[in-house]
């Protein structure tokens, strides 16, 4: 006989018969519960369903270090004729968001490590050190002004005159500390707008709970760290965002909750038309499917609805437009967008760089899968966080799985001669 495992409050009220039918004592499976030891807060296997399915899904944990030069996945990633990729640089353990100096040095944040990265380039020779340490989760990386912006779990610090500084960079400079420490979706992105302001986001949190007027945000803060106001409400967890080229809009990713079921909810790409406005988190997801805990007394029509669905627990992240000129005209203004891929779907999507193209009133038109490759049979080969334009209209991409960065070009002349 097979004893069916359902929500947890209706678990406990059968335990006990279920134990009975299996032949195990009651007294042991009371012994069993009691031994339990309680998830931490912010876990993000708070809420998993009592099913032997979505016991097997949990996070994915990274290598612990980064993959040698010769053992990264670059003949296993594919793209459409006429693109190429090559090995940008390698080394960086967990290497997540990307940021460009005026002289062309690339930043490299991370999340699992206290390191921020400097990758220079000198007569055809790219080397890569390690700009800063000791920080906490320096997920975020922004250049201004010569001006290097870092966001750790919980404040904004700053080098200025960075490039000037990269054989003895001084430690970084706090400039806002404003922020919760909570870990759960506590690592930053960061990026300065057409506004010439500080952008930075304030997950949820947890997977899906309701939380106070700190999280669940878009904040914007002047380039000293004073003035902070909220731009963005409902908003989960962003780990990208970047601004229409030509409407000056903010276009943000957001991850959809975990748990809800395997196909849904998608997650998110948002556009902000006013300061303040609310995209619906935890009451409302994919702008169509109130929360089963939450939702109620509530109608996703209060809420401003995605202009695009990004795919279900797809983790997208990093995100840029492209507005170089090295890639066919068709990919004007395209955003690119790294997926990192799901961990809490059996059958995993994602793992790819996806090109978003969109309609004239600024929604979506198609999601295209543009890199694909980084996800082999249904096991990750490479996972991609961020995407970055460089001034010669190539793209980079980074990877924290292997702890490198690749460099997306294109050549006419390759499809011309195939």
């Amino acid at each position: 006989m097979t004893c069916l495992a359902g929500p947890r409050s209706l678990w406990l009220a059968g335990a006990f018969s279920c134990a009975l039918m299996v032949g195990m004592p009651v007294g042991a499976l009371a012994q069993q519960q009691a031994n339990a030891q309680p998830l931490p807060p912010g876990s993000p296997l708070i809420g998993r369903p009592d099913s032997e399915a979505a016991a097997k899904l949990a996070p994915v944990a990274p290598p612990p270090l980064p993959a040698a030069a010769d053992k990264l996945p670059t003949a296993k990633l594919k793209l459409p004729p006429g693109f190429s990729i090559e090995v940008y640089a390698s080394g960086m353990a967990n290497a997540r968001s990307l940021a460009l100096g005026d002289k062309g040095t690339v930043f490299v944040g991370s999340r699992l490590v206290d390191r921020v990265y400097a990758i220079t380039s000198k007569d055809g020779q790219r080397a890569v050190r390690v700009l800063a340490s000791g920080l906490y989760r320096p997920n975020g990386v922004a250049v201004h002004d010569g001006t290097l912006y870092i966001a750790e779990l919980s404040k904004i610090s700053k080098i200025e005159n960075v490039e000037d500084v990269l054989d003895n960079p001084p430690k970084p400079t706090v400039i806002y500390d404003n922020l919760p420490k909570d870990e759960a979706h506590g690592w930053k992105f960061i990026a300065v707008g057409p506004d010439n302001k500080l952008y930075v986001p304030v997950g949820q949190p947890g997977n899906n709970v309701l939380h106070d007027d700190a999280h669940g945000q878009i904040r914007r803060i002047n380039l000293d760290g004073s003035g902070a106001e909220v731009v963005a409400l409902g908003v989960r967890n962003t780990v990208g965002f970047d601004w229409n080229p030509d409407t000056k809009q903010l276009y943000f990713t957001d991850n959809g909750r975990d748990w809800l079921s395997e196909d849904i909810p998608n997650d998110e790409l948002n556009r902000v038309t006013r300061v303040g406005e609310d995209f619906g988190a935890p009451y409302c997801y994919q702008g169509n499917i109130p929360d089963p805990e939450f939702g109620w007394g509530h109608s996703c029509s209060e809420f401003t609805a995605p202009v695009g669905l990004m795919g279900p627990h797809a983790a997208a992240l990093g995100m840029r437009f492209y507005t170089g000129s090295m890639f066919p005209p068709e990919y004007k203004n395209v955003i690119f967008v790294a997926r990192h891929g799901s961990w809490n779907r059996t059958n995993k999507f994602g793992g790819d760089v996806a090109a978003v193209k969109l309609n004239e009133d600024g929604t979506v038109k198609s999601v295209e899968p543009f890199m694909t490759g980084f996800l082999e049979d249904n096991k990750y080969v490479g996972r991609p966080v961020d995407v970055m334009l460089m001034k010669d209209g190539s793209l980079l991409v980074s990877d924290d799985w292997n702890g490198a960065v690749y460099r997306v070009s294109y050549d006419k002349d390759k499809v011309a001669t195939k």
